[in-house]
């Protein structure tokens, strides 16, 4: 018998997921579609004086890695730089395809070890973070 494509702990994070908020002053945005899913996410962000991200607001059109996956980002996304969330977008996507055996060090990203065998699901895991990214480089 195979494991279940969605876990008890992936469906959480997907339903824990905050819609939009409403930000102090906006720096930078962006939204990015899947060409492979049709996912959809678009982060507004407000930096810090050393372009760190201060908050984050998101609306996310995915299914329930690509939801898991924005919470995950949500949730540890304050005080990173855009050469840490670039790092980490690095290394999530060398393990969803195999060729490393960690994750990386974002926390709690493991949880989206499932996905790792269903190709199909890497771009709506991995959108939430090059829009981020997209977010942060809009910023002037």
């Amino acid at each position: 018998m195979t494991a279940p494509l969605y876990t008890t702990e992936i469906l959480r994070l997907a339903a824990s997921l905050y819609g939009p908020r409403e930000l102090e002053r906006v720096d930078g945005g962006a939204e990015l579609r899947s060409p492979t899913c049709g996912s959809w996410v678009s982060i507004s962000v407000q930096l810090d004086g050393n372009r760190r991200v201060e908050a984050i607001s998101q609306q996310v059109h995915a299914c329930a890695f690509g939801q898991a996956s924005a919470a995950l980002l949500e949730r540890h996304a304050i005080g990173r730089a855009h050469d840490e969330v670039s790092d980490a977008l690095i290394l999530l996507s060398r393990w969803l395809a195999k060729e490393q055996d960690g994750p990386g060090g974002w926390p709690n990203i493991e949880t989206l070890e499932p996905a790792r065998e269903r190709r199909g699901r890497h771009g709506a895991i991995l959108l939430p973070f090059r829009t981020l990214l997209a977010a942060i480089e809009a910023a002037p």
